[in-house]
């Protein structure tokens, strides 16, 4: 957050015009020039364990119709065949009840490892249980509002960018791109600790730079494409011009709003301007790029954090250290969108990261 300084002055109550507004602003800008540019530089692990061989690891995936669970476990896949063992791949289909059964499948696999992607972690209390008291190691990708190592309930690391610095960044760029008047709509999940943290962040950031937040919707995830074009339709028609900017903690709530902002008139470039603070699906890059209903996503390195799952898993099963890695995040917007990654529709930084792991693990 912005310090205090550039609003208030020195007695705390009145609100400072002028030169506060540009120093607000300027500082938005160069948090957002700081994420946008392009990622060269490998500042991930150089040390870890040779590849454990023969292994054979369980990824339970919240929904694969999730872009963003979907370019992990494509991650994962790709490290996993670099690395020498096999995977497999269960679908918690968006349901809780879903998600019980493939973790229960998971368990009579007897696997060497699990992966959860893209869920709390906390929902299956009782199977978390069973895998620790199995000896089973896990790793997760988003599995709780704890980024790092040793984030509890038996997980070794959970991997993730700097959620709150994910949000805070989408916000900046709503609030610059309304020329500091932003008029926002929030989407989140409240099933998700980390999807609450990262809406709570978005508010916080979007108000102390003086915006306003018309609305912050809780909608599950799992169900967009029935809620979404009719909610969108019902918020245009309760604040109209006032609502600049959507601002979500996942591009799939702007999978399903085009049709409903077209039928009402709006351009694929027009207000409001849907911004995403995660995970930068190949649906969000095709929209960014064709200017049809998403401005930006500030996203995350999918393929790159699959490999790190898998590297993490690697030591974890050896016994060794987490490596403290965290991946970059970045701002893609329709100026900078083609330099991510070509025509793959995904951030897939260019930084080597695929044959410094390979060498880690003696597989080079």
């Amino acid at each position: 957050m912005l310090n205090r300084r550039h609003f208030m002055t020195s007695v705390g109550a009145i609100i400072v015009a002028g030169p506060a507004l540009a120093d607000a602003m300027s500082d938005a800008q160069a948090d957002i020039a700081k994420y946008a540019g392009k990622a060269t530089a490998w500042d991930g692990p150089t040390t870890g364990p040779k590849a454990a061989e023969g292994k054979t690891i369980v990824v339970l995936a919240a929904d694969m119709k999730n872009g963003g669970i979907l370019g992990v476990t494509n991650g994962v896949q790709e490290a996993a065949a670099k690395i020498g063992w096999t995977v497999r791949v269960l679908d918690g289909a968006g349901s809780v009840q879903s998600r019980t059964a493939a973790f229960g499948q998971a368990m009579a696999l007897q696997p060497d490892g699990i992966i959860i992607n893209g869920f709390d972690a906390v929902e299956q209390q009782a199977a978390l249980e069973q895998a620790q008291a199995a000896k089973i190691p896990m790793v997760s990708w988003h599995g709780g509002p704890v980024i790092g190592a040793n984030p509890g309930n038996g997980i070794f690391v959970n991997v993730s960018t700097d959620a709150m610095q994910v949000s805070k960044v989408a916000a900046e760029w709503a609030y610059v791109d309304a020329g500091g008047k932003p008029g926002v709509v929030i989407f989140t999940d409240s099933t998700y600790q980390i999807a609450i943290a990262k809406a709570d962040k978005i508010k916080e950031t979007i108000e102390a730079l003086g915006g306003t937040v018309l609305e912050y919707v809780d909608t599950p995830i799992a169900d967009t494409s029935n809620r979404m074009p009719t909610l969108t339709t019902a918020l245009l028609q309760k604040y109209g011009a006032s609502w600049t900017h959507s601002l979500a903690i996942n591009d799939i709530y702007f999978d399903f709003m085009g049709p409903s902002l077209a039928a009402a008139g709006i351009p694929g470039d027009g207000a409001p301007k849907a911004v995403a603070a995660g995970d930068g699906s190949e649906s969000a890059y095709q929209r960014i790029r064709t200017g049809q209903y998403q401005a930006v996503t500030v996203a995350e390195p999918l393929n790159l954090q699959g490999w790190q799952l898998v590297d993490e898993m690697n030591r974890a099963i050896q016994g060794e250290a987490a490596s403290g890695y965290m991946s970059p995040l970045h701002v893609v917007t329709q100026a900078n969108v083609q330099f991510d990654g070509g025509d793959k529709n995904t951030f897939d930084p260019d930084n080597g990261y695929r044959d410094e792991y390979a060498k880690i693990w003696g597989k080079a």
